[in-house]
């Protein structure tokens, strides 16, 4: 038990120290501790809080790399720190065979500064593992998804509901790369299970992934638009460029508007409404 101890000492450690403006939370109301609520921790890593609670307080002693990795990422941990929790927990760190959800120092400033413009960051299979306040403004917050539902190719071959509209060019076009990169990542990462199980649930899933997967489509990530339809603000065409991180393989999506457009200006009213539904009570005169 003397490891989960360590493990829950250290984890409220690194949840006292995340301030949550630094992680892109909004700060209401008086606070008695600067660090983050346990609440806020489950929000950002997609667990409970009762497993929060378990896991500082040494009653969950096994906890799975999937989880590690998420606490990490909404922890901030440094490469050091990362590799830290996985021995407290008695895990081994991912390996060169593994995804790695790291995401680099210079990735994080670009969405704490940027704010102007939605940004999502991905891993090498296009697992949603960050997103700058905006961004959740546009698409809604992802806080809530769980597993899969924050996989975006997931997403699309399994139909589940989005806010994105393609044409027939642009959704061949978004399927051809999508499948391209996961077939890179199961040759760069072979001893990545989540991967593999991946690749396969969705081939269960998805006649057109299982044809793509087959024939060997190459496709690769263009500069395009994209349509949204957000329920408050209505039909925003944005550009959609994807940028890979030097070093990495986190992809960063970025959108953006044509200034003094449209849907320029409907940026602009998200980043005053944030996730809030608009009544007409707010809505600007």
């Amino acid at each position: 038990m003397s490891g989960s101890r360590d493990l829950g000492r250290a984890l409220r450690g690194w949840r006292d120290r995340t301030a949550p403006a630094a992680v892109g939370l909004p700060v209401a109301g008086v606070r008695r501790a600067a660090g983050l609520r346990r609440e806020e921790l489950a929000q950002l890593a997609g667990l409970s809080v009762d497993y929060i609670v378990r896991l500082e307080q040494g009653r969950a002693t096994s906890p799975s790399q999937q989880v590690l990795s998420a606490l990490a990422r909404a922890l901030r941990l440094s490469a050091a720190e990362r590799e830290h929790l996985y021995l407290l927990a008695g895990q081994p760190a991912p390996g060169p065979g593994q995804l790695s959800a790291h995401i680099p120092p210079g990735i994080r400033r670009l969405l704490d500064q940027l704010d102007r413009a939605p940004l999502s960051v991905h891993d090498a299979a296009w697992n949603l593992i960050l997103w700058n306040p905006l961004w959740a403004a546009l698409f809604g917050d992802a806080s809530a998804l769980r597993g899969r539902e924050r996989n975006i190719a997931w997403r699309h071959f399994a139909g589940l509901p989005v806010r994105v509209g393609h044409t027939p060019g642009q959704t061949a076009r978004f399927e051809a790369a999508v499948v391209a990169d996961l077939r890179a990542a199961t040759a760069r990462y072979p001893a990545d299970t989540d991967l593999r199980s991946l690749i396969k649930d969705l081939r269960g899933v998805s006649a057109d992934f299982a044809h793509l997967w087959d024939s060997g489509i190459v496709g690769v990530h263009e500069s395009d638009t994209k349509t949204v339809h957000h329920p408050d603000v209505g039909t925003l065409t944005l550009d959609c460029d994807v940028l890979m991180a030097p070093g990495s393989d986190v992809r960063v999506v970025a959108y953006t508007a044509l200034p003094g457009s449209d849907a320029a200006d409907k940026l602009g009213l998200l980043r005053v409404i944030g996730t809030q539904a608009m009544t007409e009570d707010s809505s600007p005169a």
